[in-house]
C-alpha cells in the first residue's frame, strides 16, 4: 500500500498544534498543565520525530504532498472494491485527517474498528484524534475515554500512552499521568521528546500551576462581563457543566479571537484579555467592536450543539466596562 510522508507529518503537527491553539479553553487549573505539555511538543521540530517514533506508518514510501488529494480519492475508490482491508481504512482515516476532512476520517477509522471487532487500538486512537481536531481542538471527556480504550488495547504504544497520560492529567489524576509519562520514558524515546516529558513529570510532581489572571495587565485591552442565566434556562443547567465565553469579530467565521473555559457556576464575572487569545498575534484592541458569547456545555465540549443555552452581546473594547451577559436563548 502506498503512503506518503507529508501526510504523516501533517497529522503529527495537526494533532499536537491543535491542543496548542486551544490553550485558552484549558485555563481551569487542570487544563493549564495539559496544554503545557502538548504546546511544547507542538512547537518543537520534534513533532515529526515523535510521530515517526511512535506510529506504524511506512516511512519508506514517500511521495509529493501535491498528490495527497488524488491519492486519497484513489484509496477510497479501491476500498469500495476491497471493503475488508483494515489497513486500507486506517490509511484512509489518517489521510482524511491530514487534509482536514475529519468527519470522513472518523468514518474510516470506525469502519476499521468494526472490521476488527472493536479490538484495533490504531482505529480507536484515530477516532479520538479526528474527534479532537473536529471538536474545536479540545480534548473533552468522551475523547479522553477513547484514549483510555486505546491504551487498554495496546498498552505498549508510545503514541497511545502519550495521549492517555494527557487524558489522565485532564481528569486531574496526576499520579496516573505521572506513571504513564514515566512509562513513556522507558521506551526508545527521541531526546527532543524525552526532555519535554521529563520536564512535565517534574512539573506534575511539584504541583505547579498557572496563576489565575485576577486583573488585566496595566494598559492592556480587556473585556469584562457578568455572566448569568435567565430563570427560563436554569433547568437546563446540569451538575458539572462547563461555561465557555468566546470573543469574536462580528460576522467573521473561523476561530474566536479569545476564549475562556470555566466551571458553570453562575453568576460569574469573567475577564478576558489578549492573554486568552486563540492564535498568536490575533487579538482584540481598544476601540474594537466585538461579539461576546457565553454558552453552557453539559459534556464539556466547545463545539456548538443544538439546544445548548447561549447568550450574546456586542462589546466595545476600551469603552464598555463590566456588562451583564445573560444566557437566555438556545443554540439553533
Amino acid at each position: 500500500m502506498t503512503v506518503f510522508l507529508s501526510i504523516a507529518i501533517a497529522i503529527a503537527f495537526a494533532v499536537l498544534t491543535a491542543a496548542y491553539l486551544s490553550r485558552p479553553l484549558w485555563r481551569d487549573g487542570r487544563g493549564s498543565r495539559t496544554a503545557g505539555i502538548v504546546t511544547a511538543l507542538a512547537l518543537l521540530g520534534g513533532s515529526a520525530a515523535f510521530y515517526a517514533w511512535s506510529s506504524r506508518w511506512d516511512w519508506s514510501q514517500a511521495e509529493s504532498p501535491s498528490t495527497a488529494n488524488a491519492m486519497v480519492g484513489r484509496l477510497a475508490r479501491r476500498l469500495e472494491r476491497q471493503p475488508d482491508d483494515v489497513e486500507g481504512w486506517l490509511t484512509l482515516g489518517r489521510s482524511h485527517n491530514a487534509i482536514g476532512q475529519h468527519p470522513l476520517a472518523i468514518r474510516a477509522f470506525q469502519r476499521a474498528d468494526r472490521l476488527q471487532g472493536g479490538r484495533n487500538a490504531e482505529a480507536v486512537l484515530g477516532i479520538a484524534e479526528a474527534m479532537m481536531l473536529q471538536n474545536d481542538n479540545v480534548m473533552d471527556d468522551r475523547i479522553g475515554r477513547l484514549f483510555e480504550r486505546a491504551l487498554e488495547l495496546d498498552p505498549k504504544s508510545g503514541r497511545v500512552l502519550f495521549f492517555a497520560a494527557v487524558a489522565a492529567q485532564n481528569r486531574q489524576e496526576f499520579e496516573l499521568a505521572i506513571e504513564r509519562f514515566e512509562r513513556l520514558l522507558t521506551l526508545d524515546t527521541p531526546p527532543e521528546v524525552r526532555s519535554i516529558i521529563e520536564t512535565q513529570v517534574a512539573t506534575l510532581r511539584g504541583g505547579a500551576t498557572e496563576p489565575a489572571v485576577a486583573a488585566a495587565p496595566p494598559g492592556a485591552p480587556s473585556i469584562n462581563v457578568e455572566v448569568s442565566i435567565a430563570p427560563s434556562m436554569a433547568a437546563r443547567m446540569t451538575p458539572g457543566a462547563t461555561l465557555f465565553v468566546f470573543v469574536r469579530t462580528p460576522g467573521r467565521p473561523g476561530p474566536p479571537l479569545a476564549a475562556k473555559r470555566l466551571p458553570a457556576v453562575l453568576p460569574a464575572t469573567v475577564l478576558i484579555t489578549p492573554q486568552d487569545s486563540m492564535l498568536p498575534g490575533v487579538v482584540f484592541a481598544s476601540g474594537d467592536e466585538v461579539e461576546v458569547s457565553a454558552k453552557i456545555s453539559a459534556d464539556g465540549s466547545a463545539t456548538p450543539k443544538t439546544g445548548e443555552p447561549i447568550g450574546r452581546l456586542t462589546y466595545t473594547v476600551g469603552r464598555d466596562l463590566t456588562r451583564p451577559l445573560v444566557i437566555d436563548g438556545l443554540t439553533p
